[in-house]
Formats: structure tokens, C-alpha cells, sequence
């Protein structure tokens, strides 16, 4: 009796055999991930990410990946993987495929703390000069 079976995954045509057919991926939370998104102009960039829950839906069970994109900044985008996800991929990794450090990216975030906190100071500035310079035009004499 023959135990093999063809499955296709996202267009691939695997050929299985089922007396020796074992799960080949487990996700756990905390488990480190990449994920391959498809950006502009059909560009595909990998990410590094760790999945950070599971909605575990009737329909629609989901991973949830934080995932960081490393560029100048070093934004935390989630992705919600389910069947219904598209120009999206994951699959397992190890500590050594993160394609950054968790120096560069506090460092970056560090650098973005720094420029809102003086935004923020600036808008202050600008508050207490129209307080100070425009609080007549409020008053009885304006």
C-alpha cells in the first residue's frame, strides 16, 4: 500500500510520506521568526520578529508577530498571520539571523525620543511667547 500523499502549500506541491510525515514547525510565543513583506514596487524585505501571541478564532486562528523594520528608524510594525494574510510569508529563525542589535535599534529609538522631546520643547516656546506677547489682544485693551 502506497502511504504517500501530494499537498500543495501556497502554490507548492509537496510529495508526502505519510508513515514517516512529522510536523516540521512549532511556534511557541517568544519564538524568534522572520517575515517577508512585500513593500513598494513588488519589492520583498525579511524582517526579524518574535510572535507575541495567538488568537486562537473558530475561523481565523492568528499569529501575532512583532516584527522590526531597521531602517533609520527602528520601527515595531505587528503582523496578524492567518489565512487570509497576502504579501506576507514567516518561518522559523535563530538569534543569529537577526539582521540588527538590540544596542542599534534602543540607540535609534533613543535618537527619535530626543527628537520629539525637542519638538516638544519647541511648541512650549511658541505657547509662552503667545502667552506672554498676545495675552493683551485677550484683554480689555486689545
Amino acid at each position: 500500500m502506497e502511504n504517500k500523499q501530494i499537498i500543495e502549500i501556497n502554490g507548492v506541491k509537496l510529495e508526502v510520506d505519510l508513515t514517516n510525515a512529522r510536523v516540521i514547525e512549532n511556534y511557541r510565543v517568544g519564538d524568534v521568526v522572520k517575515v517577508l513583506r512585500k513593500e513598494y514596487n513588488n519589492q520583498w524585505k525579511s524582517h526579524s520578529g518574535t510572535i507575541v501571541g495567538f488568537d486562537a478564532f473558530e475561523n481565523r486562528p492568528t499569529i501575532i508577530i512583532a516584527y522590526v523594520d531597521d531602517g533609520y528608524n527602528a520601527d515595531i510594525h505587528f503582523l496578524y498571520y492567518n489565512a487570509d494574510t497576502e504579501n506576507a510569508e514567516i518561518c522559523p529563525a535563530n538569534s543569529n539571523d537577526l539582521a540588527f542589535s538590540k544596542e542599534s535599534v534602543i540607540e535609534k529609538m533613543n535618537r527619535d525620543i530626543a527628537k520629539k522631546k525637542a519638538e516638544i520643547d519647541e511648541i512650549e516656546q511658541k505657547r509662552n511667547f503667545f502667552v506672554e506677547h498676545f495675552s493683551r489682544c485677550f484683554g480689555e485693551n486689545c
